[in-house]
């Protein structure tokens, strides 16, 4: 599926979430490059820096809206759309798990869409943050890997 044929799904689920939100504030927005993956099995030559482009939203402070399209490992682009579930905080580190689907893996459905939940953590600063999962290695089907997300958002947040 190809990132044009990704919007219409991310507008009928994003779109209504949002304006379901209490205020929706443009400048709350993360954006991030895609990801870096330090893969578990680093001998097999996967892409370990996935380029793409993702946005995060959030409807407060547990709950954050995810969608985006990237490079996978094995060199196909691939799209995903989510909900992240950040219930704990640890010394301003929130964790949870980000439960959404995924896209363009050949080894894994065909390339179609399947359902995944991958624990995470996210540190975030004013402006600067970080997202960090785990995937786990489905064998034959799936790379395991720790990803490492750098996101931006503008705007004065203080």
């Amino acid at each position: 599926m190809t990132p044009l044929r990704l919007l219409p799904v991310v507008a009928a689920l994003v779109l209504p979430t949002l304006a379901a939100a209490q205020s929706f504030e443009p400048k709350n927005i993360w954006i991030n490059p895609g990801f870096y993956s330090a893969h578990f099995d680093s001998g097999k030559g996967l892409e370990n820096v996935n380029q793409g482009l993702g946005f995060e939203y959030p409807l407060n402070d547990t709950y954050r809206v995810t969608a985006g399209t990237f490079r996978n490992s094995d060199r196909r682009q691939s799209n995903y759309l989510g909900l992240y579930v950040l219930p704990f905080e640890f010394y301003g580190v929130k964790f949870g798990a980000v439960v959404g689907g995924f896209d363009g893996y050949p080894n894994y459905r065909n390339g179609n869409w399947f359902p995944a939940i991958l624990p995470m953590a996210a540190i975030e600063g004013k402006n600067w943050g970080l997202n960090i999962a785990y995937v786990p290695t489905i064998k034959n089907r799936l790379y395991g890997a720790v990803t490492f997300q750098l996101k931006y958002r503008f705007g004065n947040h203080e």
